[in-house]
């Protein structure tokens, strides 16, 4: 397979965090990185200072020059972009990065037999620790598949799914980390509230939080891990009720029906 030239259709977060993982783990197999944004040169310029990058006005000007189109844009853009793109697409491999932007949703409005893919990251992919989920259209190469490999290998870890399993599973792996991340804040917030600095919670929620994760890691399961700190009639117990009295788990999974929702409601 010779390296292929990737063109970034957007320059958001997403797209820099695998541009960066790209020209981090993959810069020698890989030709040329071309990045296009709609209105924010100078936000082209900071990626071609720090990745090399070889930024474009507009993407028509290199689309017929590459392998393989990101779309980094949000997701109700993509009807217009893939309007346009239709009138130059090729045999590149085209790939969003969008949430609720599933394979069919590209080759209904593309050529037909145009090789399509779609990765579902998460914001860990800004330190390359991302758990993407991935799939293609009906019609992809193995050349297809080792440029799929670069994408999310360039972000940390990935897992081939179905197109339906993306869809269901964009909220638990794309947007949890959100429900996570106000978790965290809660525990802060009420750290400081006990009289302990900012800093200092922050510091010692991050490491507790860190710690469970490579518990989880190790293999452990959740549940096992839950009832290891749970005493029946302790302290924990008593703070573990009030949550399930509150719903807490009914909540979640309420949050990850509409996040789920919203999401296909995009496309």
């Amino acid at each position: 397979m010779k390296n292929p030239s990737i063109l970034f259709i957007g320059a958001g977060r997403m797209a820099e965090a695998i541009i960066a993982g790209l020209h981090k783990t993959s810069h020698d197999q890989i030709e040329k990185v071309y990045v296009s944004n709609r209105s924010n040169s100078k936000r082209l310029q900071i990626l071609a200072e720090k990745f090399g990058v070889i930024k474009v006005q507009h993407w028509s000007e290199t689309v017929k020059d590459v392998d393989v189109i990101v779309l980094a844009m949000p997701p109700e853009q993509h009807g217009t972009i893939l309007e346009q793109l239709s009138n130059y697409v090729e045999n590149q491999f085209i790939v969003t990065i969008a949430a609720g932007i599933g394979p069919s949703f590209l080759e209904a409005r593309l050529p037909s037999n145009s090789a399509v893919g779609w990765i579902m990251p998460n914001t860990a992919a800004e330190v390359g620790h991302s758990i993407s989920l991935y799939t293609y259209g009906k019609t992809v190469t193995e050349t297809h598949k080792a440029q799929m490999s670069l994408l999310v290998n360039s972000i940390g870890k990935a897992q081939l799914c179905t197109e339906q399993d993306i869809h269901n599973l964009t909220a638990v792996t794309g947007s949890a980390p959100a429900f996570l991340y106000l978790f965290v804040e809660s525990l802060i917030d009420m750290t400081e509230k006990l009289g302990v600095t900012k800093e200092t919670s922050q510091k010692l929620v991050t490491e507790m939080v860190i710690g469970s994760a490579e518990m989880l890691k190790a293999g452990k399961s959740p549940k096992d891990l839950r009832e290891q700190v749970t005493t029946p009639g302790g302290a924990t117990a008593d703070g573990i009720k009030i949550l399930d009295n509150g719903g807490f788990q009914q909540l979640i999974q309420e949050a990850i029906v509409a996040t789920n929702k919203k999401a296909k409601g995009n496309n």
